[in-house]
Protein backbone atom coordinates (compact mmCIF):
# COMPACT_ATOMS: atom_id res chain seq x y z
CA UNK A 1 0.00 0.00 0.00
CA UNK A 2 1.12 3.72 -0.98
CA UNK A 3 1.89 5.77 1.87
CA UNK A 4 -0.27 8.93 2.30
CA UNK A 5 -0.31 11.76 4.16
CA UNK A 6 -2.96 13.07 5.86
CA UNK A 7 -3.73 16.98 6.92
CA UNK A 8 -6.29 17.46 9.51
CA UNK A 9 -7.45 20.59 10.66
CA UNK A 10 -9.50 20.04 13.98
CA UNK A 11 -12.23 22.32 15.24
CA UNK A 12 -14.37 21.51 17.97
CA UNK A 13 -17.33 20.62 16.03
CA UNK A 14 -15.52 19.31 13.19
CA UNK A 15 -12.58 18.20 11.56
CA UNK A 16 -11.61 19.04 8.04
CA UNK A 17 -9.27 15.85 6.42
CA UNK A 18 -7.53 16.08 2.92
CA UNK A 19 -4.98 13.14 2.13
CA UNK A 20 -2.37 13.01 -0.62
CA UNK A 21 -0.14 10.66 -2.35
CA UNK A 22 3.77 11.05 -1.87
CA UNK A 23 4.09 12.98 -5.27
CA UNK A 24 1.45 15.46 -4.00
CA UNK A 25 -1.43 13.88 -6.10
CA UNK A 26 -4.81 14.84 -3.82
CA UNK A 27 -6.61 11.44 -3.07
CA UNK A 28 -9.65 12.04 -0.95
CA UNK A 29 -11.35 14.94 0.99
CA UNK A 30 -13.94 14.80 3.41
CA UNK A 31 -15.40 16.78 6.85
CA UNK A 32 -16.36 14.35 9.78
CA UNK A 33 -18.02 15.89 13.44
CA UNK A 34 -15.72 15.68 15.98
CA UNK A 35 -17.26 12.65 17.60
CA UNK A 36 -16.64 9.07 18.21
CA UNK A 37 -18.68 8.44 14.75
CA UNK A 38 -16.47 10.67 13.18
CA UNK A 39 -13.34 9.19 14.37
CA UNK A 40 -14.55 6.04 13.09
CA UNK A 41 -15.50 7.51 9.97
CA UNK A 42 -11.55 8.85 9.80
CA UNK A 43 -10.09 5.63 10.48
CA UNK A 44 -11.77 3.75 8.16
CA UNK A 45 -10.30 5.62 5.80
CA UNK A 46 -7.17 5.26 6.92
CA UNK A 47 -4.18 3.07 7.32
CA UNK A 48 -0.87 2.20 8.83
CA UNK A 49 1.04 3.53 5.79
CA UNK A 50 -0.75 6.88 6.39
CA UNK A 51 1.26 9.50 8.44
CA UNK A 52 -1.33 12.41 9.74
CA UNK A 53 -0.26 16.04 10.60
CA UNK A 54 -2.70 18.14 13.18
CA UNK A 55 -2.13 21.89 14.61
CA UNK A 56 -2.00 21.91 18.01
CA UNK A 57 -4.76 23.22 19.61
CA UNK A 58 -7.26 22.39 22.88
CA UNK A 59 -8.78 19.45 21.65
CA UNK A 60 -5.74 17.59 19.90
CA UNK A 61 -4.56 15.51 22.67
CA UNK A 62 -8.11 13.52 23.18
CA UNK A 63 -8.05 13.37 18.79
CA UNK A 64 -4.49 12.47 18.77
CA UNK A 65 -5.16 9.38 21.70
CA UNK A 66 -7.66 7.64 19.77
CA UNK A 67 -6.24 7.84 16.57
CA UNK A 68 -2.32 7.48 17.03
CA UNK A 69 -2.84 3.48 17.62
CA UNK A 70 -4.03 3.27 14.11
CA UNK A 71 -1.93 5.24 11.84
CA UNK A 72 2.01 4.72 10.81
CA UNK A 73 2.28 8.56 12.82
CA UNK A 74 0.95 11.75 13.80
CA UNK A 75 2.50 14.61 13.72
CA UNK A 76 1.41 17.64 16.19
CA UNK A 77 2.51 20.80 14.42
CA UNK A 78 3.25 23.74 16.00
CA UNK A 79 1.27 26.36 13.82
CA UNK A 80 4.06 29.36 14.95
CA UNK A 81 6.33 27.99 13.29
CA UNK A 82 5.19 26.06 10.22
CA UNK A 83 4.12 28.54 7.53
CA UNK A 84 0.98 27.18 6.07
CA UNK A 85 -0.65 30.12 5.15
CA UNK A 86 2.84 32.57 3.74
CA UNK A 87 2.40 32.85 -0.49
CA UNK A 88 -1.36 32.20 0.01
CA UNK A 89 -4.07 34.92 -0.02
CA UNK A 90 -7.19 32.44 1.03
CA UNK A 91 -7.72 30.54 4.01
CA UNK A 92 -10.30 28.53 4.60
CA UNK A 93 -10.51 24.45 6.77
CA UNK A 94 -10.02 22.91 3.22
CA UNK A 95 -7.16 25.08 1.97
CA UNK A 96 -5.22 24.53 5.89
CA UNK A 97 -6.01 20.76 5.86
CA UNK A 98 -3.96 20.86 2.50
CA UNK A 99 -1.35 22.74 3.51
CA UNK A 100 -0.77 20.31 6.21
CA UNK A 101 -0.87 17.24 4.10
CA UNK A 102 1.62 19.01 1.98
CA UNK A 103 3.81 20.34 4.26
CA UNK A 104 4.28 16.47 6.05
CA UNK A 105 4.47 15.19 2.48
CA UNK A 106 7.95 17.75 2.12
CA UNK A 107 9.11 17.02 5.83
CA UNK A 108 8.40 21.09 6.40
CA UNK A 109 6.31 20.61 9.86
CA UNK A 110 8.22 21.51 13.03
CA UNK A 111 6.01 19.16 15.45
CA UNK A 112 5.50 19.87 19.38
CA UNK A 113 6.17 17.50 22.22
CA UNK A 114 3.33 14.67 22.27
CA UNK A 115 3.40 14.28 26.17
CA UNK A 116 1.99 10.71 27.40
CA UNK A 117 -1.45 10.89 29.59
CA UNK A 118 0.39 10.29 32.78
CA UNK A 119 2.73 13.66 32.38
CA UNK A 120 -0.84 15.73 30.88
CA UNK A 121 -1.95 14.53 34.24
CA UNK A 122 0.69 16.02 36.41
CA UNK A 123 0.28 18.83 34.45
CA UNK A 124 -3.80 19.64 34.78
CA UNK A 125 -3.04 19.00 38.94
CA UNK A 126 -0.42 21.49 38.59
CA UNK A 127 -2.11 23.50 36.54
CA UNK A 128 -4.92 23.37 38.69
CA UNK A 129 -2.96 23.83 41.95
CA UNK A 130 -1.47 28.05 40.26
CA UNK A 131 -4.88 28.97 39.32
CA UNK A 132 -6.61 27.72 42.49
CA UNK A 133 -3.52 29.79 44.04
CA UNK A 134 -4.16 33.06 42.37
CA UNK A 135 -7.79 32.66 42.56
CA UNK A 136 -7.35 32.64 45.96
CA UNK A 137 -4.74 35.60 46.11
CA UNK A 138 -7.48 38.06 43.73
CA UNK A 139 -9.90 37.49 46.71
CA UNK A 140 -7.91 38.57 49.36
CA UNK A 141 -6.98 41.48 47.34
CA UNK A 142 -10.86 42.19 46.86
CA UNK A 143 -11.37 42.01 50.96
CA UNK A 144 -8.48 44.07 51.32
CA UNK A 145 -9.91 46.68 48.92
CA UNK A 146 -13.62 46.63 49.94
CA UNK A 147 -12.35 47.27 53.83
CA UNK A 148 -10.28 50.23 52.16
CA UNK A 149 -13.53 51.93 50.25
CA UNK A 150 -15.70 51.55 53.66
CA UNK A 151 -12.96 53.22 55.55
CA UNK A 152 -12.36 50.02 58.07
CA UNK A 153 -8.90 49.77 59.20
CA UNK A 154 -7.19 46.63 60.15
CA UNK A 155 -6.48 46.20 63.69
CA UNK A 156 -4.33 43.21 62.96
CA UNK A 157 -1.06 42.33 61.06
CA UNK A 158 -2.59 39.35 59.47
CA UNK A 159 -6.17 39.49 58.29
CA UNK A 160 -6.29 36.08 56.91
CA UNK A 161 -4.63 34.62 60.21
CA UNK A 162 -6.47 33.29 63.48
CA UNK A 163 -6.74 36.64 65.18
CA UNK A 164 -7.54 38.38 61.45
CA UNK A 165 -10.54 35.73 60.13
CA UNK A 166 -12.19 36.02 64.12
CA UNK A 167 -12.39 40.02 63.76
CA UNK A 168 -13.69 39.70 59.62
CA UNK A 169 -16.42 37.25 61.68
CA UNK A 170 -17.49 40.07 64.16
CA UNK A 171 -17.06 42.84 61.69
CA UNK A 172 -19.82 44.64 59.96
CA UNK A 173 -20.54 46.57 57.00
CA UNK A 174 -23.24 48.30 55.73
CA UNK A 175 -25.32 47.96 52.93
CA UNK A 176 -23.93 45.09 49.66
CA UNK A 177 -20.64 46.03 51.18
CA UNK A 178 -21.25 43.46 54.18
CA UNK A 179 -23.06 41.21 51.72
CA UNK A 180 -20.02 41.62 49.24
CA UNK A 181 -17.98 40.93 51.86
CA UNK A 182 -19.24 37.65 53.50
CA UNK A 183 -19.68 36.38 49.89
CA UNK A 184 -15.84 36.76 49.14
CA UNK A 185 -15.22 35.38 52.42
CA UNK A 186 -16.85 32.09 51.59
CA UNK A 187 -15.91 31.67 48.39
CA UNK A 188 -12.47 31.90 49.85
CA UNK A 189 -12.82 29.36 52.41
CA UNK A 190 -13.90 27.61 49.80
CA UNK A 191 -11.19 27.67 47.62
CA UNK A 192 -8.82 27.11 50.60
CA UNK A 193 -10.58 24.15 51.16
CA UNK A 194 -9.79 22.71 47.41
CA UNK A 195 -6.22 23.84 47.83
CA UNK A 196 -5.81 21.29 50.44
CA UNK A 197 -6.06 17.88 48.91
CA UNK A 198 -4.65 19.48 46.04
CA UNK A 199 -1.16 20.51 47.59
CA UNK A 200 -1.11 17.46 49.48
CA UNK A 201 -1.57 15.54 46.25
CA UNK A 202 1.90 17.42 44.68
CA UNK A 203 3.94 17.13 48.07
CA UNK A 204 3.37 13.19 48.29
CA UNK A 205 4.36 13.33 44.24
CA UNK A 206 7.38 15.37 45.11
CA UNK A 207 8.45 12.67 47.91
CA UNK A 208 7.99 9.15 45.32
CA UNK A 209 8.88 11.02 42.07
CA UNK A 210 12.62 10.46 41.55
CA UNK A 211 12.83 13.55 39.40
CA UNK A 212 10.45 15.62 41.39
CA UNK A 213 12.74 14.68 44.71
CA UNK A 214 16.20 15.38 42.68
CA UNK A 215 14.61 18.79 41.60
CA UNK A 216 13.75 19.46 45.32
CA UNK A 217 16.85 19.10 46.68
CA UNK A 218 18.37 22.51 44.71
CA UNK A 219 18.17 25.53 46.38
CA UNK A 220 14.78 27.40 46.19
CA UNK A 221 12.64 24.72 45.15
CA UNK A 222 9.68 22.90 46.71
CA UNK A 223 7.76 20.35 46.29
CA UNK A 224 5.50 22.70 44.52
CA UNK A 225 8.20 24.45 42.13
CA UNK A 226 9.43 20.73 41.76
CA UNK A 227 6.69 18.71 40.42
CA UNK A 228 5.39 21.91 38.10
CA UNK A 229 8.86 21.38 36.37
CA UNK A 230 8.62 17.88 36.48
CA UNK A 231 5.25 17.85 34.62
CA UNK A 232 5.91 20.97 32.44
CA UNK A 233 9.45 19.51 31.01
CA UNK A 234 8.21 15.62 30.83
CA UNK A 235 11.73 14.36 29.30
CA UNK A 236 14.88 16.17 29.65
CA UNK A 237 16.56 14.93 26.41
CA UNK A 238 14.57 16.95 24.29
CA UNK A 239 16.80 19.46 25.41
CA UNK A 240 20.03 19.02 24.44
CA UNK A 241 21.61 21.94 26.91
CA UNK A 242 20.55 24.75 28.99
CA UNK A 243 20.01 27.66 26.37
CA UNK A 244 16.97 25.37 24.68
CA UNK A 245 15.69 24.80 27.96
CA UNK A 246 14.92 28.80 28.61
CA UNK A 247 13.74 29.36 24.96
CA UNK A 248 11.12 26.82 25.38
CA UNK A 249 10.19 28.76 28.82
CA UNK A 250 10.56 31.87 27.13
CA UNK A 251 13.33 33.14 28.62
CA UNK A 252 15.50 34.43 26.03
CA UNK A 253 15.61 37.79 24.35
CA UNK A 254 14.30 38.42 20.53
CA UNK A 255 17.09 39.05 18.34
CA UNK A 256 16.72 40.53 15.10
CA UNK A 257 20.09 40.77 12.86
CA UNK A 258 20.65 41.71 9.46
CA UNK A 259 23.71 43.56 7.25
CA UNK A 260 26.33 43.13 10.34
CA UNK A 261 23.71 44.31 12.85
CA UNK A 262 22.07 42.93 15.61
CA UNK A 263 19.15 44.13 17.95
CA UNK A 264 18.26 42.48 20.95
CA UNK A 265 15.23 43.03 22.45
CA UNK A 266 12.46 41.90 25.10
CA UNK A 267 12.13 38.17 26.00
CA UNK A 268 9.79 36.20 23.96
CA UNK A 269 7.71 34.59 26.50
CA UNK A 270 6.87 31.77 24.29
CA UNK A 271 6.32 28.64 25.52
CA UNK A 272 5.08 27.03 28.70
CA UNK A 273 4.04 30.59 31.13
CA UNK A 274 3.82 28.08 34.12
CA UNK A 275 7.27 26.86 33.71
CA UNK A 276 8.60 30.65 33.11
CA UNK A 277 6.74 31.70 36.76
CA UNK A 278 7.86 28.78 38.43
CA UNK A 279 11.79 29.83 36.97
CA UNK A 280 11.08 33.59 37.80
CA UNK A 281 9.93 32.48 41.67
CA UNK A 282 13.01 30.55 42.70
CA UNK A 283 15.57 32.55 41.23
CA UNK A 284 14.22 35.24 43.84
CA UNK A 285 15.32 32.02 46.48
CA UNK A 286 18.69 31.61 44.50
CA UNK A 287 20.01 35.42 45.78
CA UNK A 288 20.80 33.78 49.25
CA UNK A 289 23.10 30.84 48.15
CA UNK A 290 26.58 31.48 49.42
CA UNK A 291 27.99 29.94 46.54
CA UNK A 292 29.42 31.34 43.51
CA UNK A 293 25.91 31.61 41.81
CA UNK A 294 24.66 33.18 44.33
CA UNK A 295 27.19 35.43 44.32
CA UNK A 296 27.02 36.11 40.73
CA UNK A 297 23.31 36.89 41.45
CA UNK A 298 23.77 39.26 43.78
CA UNK A 299 26.19 41.23 41.95
CA UNK A 300 24.50 41.05 39.31
CA UNK A 301 21.34 42.31 40.91
CA UNK A 302 23.48 45.60 41.84
CA UNK A 303 24.26 46.43 38.29
CA UNK A 304 21.30 45.75 36.29
CA UNK A 305 18.50 45.67 38.87
CA UNK A 306 16.41 43.23 40.43
CA UNK A 307 14.02 42.53 37.88
CA UNK A 308 16.02 41.81 34.95
CA UNK A 309 18.71 39.86 37.04
CA UNK A 310 15.60 37.52 38.07
CA UNK A 311 15.19 36.71 34.68
CA UNK A 312 19.28 36.76 33.87
CA UNK A 313 18.88 34.26 36.90
CA UNK A 314 15.93 32.53 35.73
CA UNK A 315 18.03 31.39 32.57
CA UNK A 316 21.07 30.15 33.82
CA UNK A 317 18.80 28.42 36.40
CA UNK A 318 18.22 26.19 33.24
CA UNK A 319 21.53 24.90 32.87
CA UNK A 320 21.82 23.44 36.22
CA UNK A 321 18.21 22.46 35.52
CA UNK A 322 19.41 19.73 32.38
CA UNK A 323 22.86 19.32 34.55
CA UNK A 324 20.92 17.76 37.62
CA UNK A 325 17.65 16.23 36.02
CA UNK A 326 18.42 12.29 36.84
CA UNK A 327 18.80 10.56 33.54
CA UNK A 328 17.92 6.05 32.98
Amino acid sequence: MEREYIGIDLHKAFFQVCAITSTGERQWEQRWPTSDAGIAGLLTRCGRQSRIAVEASSPTWAFVDRIVEHVDAVHVVDSRKTRLKAGYAAKTDRLDARRLADALRRDSVVGIYYPPPAIRDLRELCRYRCHLARLQASLKQRIHALLLRHGVAVPVKRLFGTRGSVWLEALRVPGWGGASLTGLRHVLRDVRAQLVPVLTAIRAIAASDAIACALDARPGFGPVFSVTLRAEIGVITRFPDGPHLASYAGLVPRVERSGGRQWSGRITKAGSPWMRWVLIEAAIHQLRRQDDFGRWARQLAVRKGILKARVAVARALCDELVDAWPRG
